[in-house]
């Protein structure tokens, strides 16, 4: 009997451990994106779409961010049948980007910087195809609590990615809602 009781509280010991290792507080963000693209060789595109994260808080500055956005838009592409001519196809972009971020809060203002890694996957209806890359992102922004758990965010941030075989140097930008948990 005395073994099961030790068992059951070393169980329950664990249990509140790792309970306070989850994150207890922090954000949720959904709004629009721009995103610049120079994804062909000979034009670059400017792309609309949605971005959105999550944000789980380890410390009081410091945030694990799972970011998530999609964009769309059209460019042109070489052709491969001939020098000078060029298609027109429509572009889809999705990131999927995770890392840490660190903040401060001063008053209704709340700066932020984040580098996020993860991978970037595009698709176009021309020649070109699909194709899948790793990417990461380098930025931070800016959330002004409008309520007491609603704010507005801005931010930019420069994405890398390679697809086709050459490096793009993206700029995103954002703006929408964020929710403070």
């Amino acid at each position: 009997m005395r073994k099961w009781i030790a068992i059951v509280v070393c169980l329950s010991g664990l249990t509140a451990v790792s309970a306070a290792q989850v994150p207890t507080s922090g954000n949720v963000f959904f709004g629009y994106q721009y995103y610049h693209t120079p994804l062909s060789s000979i034009d670059t595109a400017n792309l609309n779409g949605w971005n959105g994260s999550l944000e789980g808080k380890v410390f009081p500055f410091l945030g694990i961010v799972a970011d998530l956005s999609g964009a769309y838009g059209s460019q042109n592409f070489p052709c491969s049948s001939s020098p000078g001519c060029t298609v027109h196809a429509n572009v889809n972009e999705y990131n999927f980007l995770f890392g840490p971020r660190v903040s401060v809060s001063v008053k209704k203002i709340r700066p932020f910087g984040e580098f996020l890694i993860g991978a970037a996957h595009t698709n176009t209806n021309a020649g070109a195809g699909s194709n899948t890359s790793f990417a990461y992102a380098l930025g931070g922004g800016v959330d002004y609590r409008v309520v007491r758990i609603v704010g507005w965010r801005v931010g930019a941030d420069y994405v890398s990615t390679r697809f086709f075989g050459t490096t793009q140097n993206n700029v995103r930008i954002i703006t929408g809602i964020v929710v403070h948990f």
